[in-house]
């Protein structure tokens, strides 16, 4: 599966954070957040018309602007089909 941005992975989808598309400022915010290439992420909730974007970090909830979370570049999990 491709790479895609967080605002586009569904609510409950998990995956992993592969880059962080922006300046050194955006880059040095996100990882002080704890979000960084490499981390596991699950997509929560998203509020509509572009609002905040609910994320968990092992066991840290974060409410993300839309703008931020669309540069954050996720490799969704593969779900495995239930037998």
């Amino acid at each position: 599966m491709k790479s895609i941005e967080l605002t586009r992975m569904r609510s409950g989808e998990h995956g992993r954070i592969i880059k962080i598309a922006g300046g050194f400022g955006i880059i040095k915010k996100l990882e002080a957040l704890g979000i960084r290439p490499g981390v596991e992420i699950e997509k929560i909730s998203a509020q509509i018309m572009k609002g905040p974007v609910i994320v968990k970090l092992g066991n840290t909830q974060l409410a993300l602007g839309f703008g931020m979370a669309r540069r954050v570049i996720v490799q969704p999990f593969v779900e495995k089909a239930k037998p």
